[in-house]
């Protein structure tokens, strides 16, 4: 079974965000490998670009040379659920690749991982906070799988 994984900039503090993160990982995983990371946050006191490059350095440390990466940012490609799950199944399919996608902190992602992204993609033109955008995309992959497996979870 193929793997996704995910990079996390800073952990859930809120119970409802984790709790719901938790229900889509669970669901999720039930029809695909997953593999996380949580990355800490960085330093207090840092100026914003500071915050981001901090983090940023960290992602890249953690990504393997196979990794597809998708990178959450408020400027990529807005796609609609299907078109969602075309992209899983593409990612899916390719052997040679593992999909790695990350949802940065509360100051986005650096220059640096985006600039290293081989997808940019947008939940929308509004800005989310980064565990509602974290919550969003586990739930958005998760209808993609059952889109794929042709599961009822879907209604368009």
């Amino acid at each position: 079974m193929k793997k996704l994984k995910f990079l996390w900039i800073g952990r859930l503090k809120k119970p409802f965000w984790k709790a719901a993160a938790e229900h889509y990982l669970a669901a999720l995983g039930r029809m695909h490998g997953l593999e996380e990371a949580v990355l800490k946050d960085a330093p207090g006191g840092l100026a914003p670009s500071e915050a981001a490059a901090w983090e940023g350095r960290k992602v890249l440390e953690k990504l393997g040379p196979s990794d597809f990466l998708v990178c959450l940012d408020e400027h990529g490609k807005a796609v609609d659920s299907v078109k969602l799950s075309e992209l899983l199944r593409t990612w899916l399919e390719d052997p040679a690749r593992t999909p790695c996608l990350v949802v940065g902190g509360a100051h986005g992602l650096s220059p640096e991982v985006l600039a290293r992204a081989d997808l940019k993609l947008s939940l929308g033109p509004m800005t989310l906070p980064h565990e509602l955008a974290r919550v969003v995309l586990l739930e958005q992959l998760y209808r993609a799988a059952t889109i794929l497996r042709g599961l009822p979870y879907h209604h368009a």
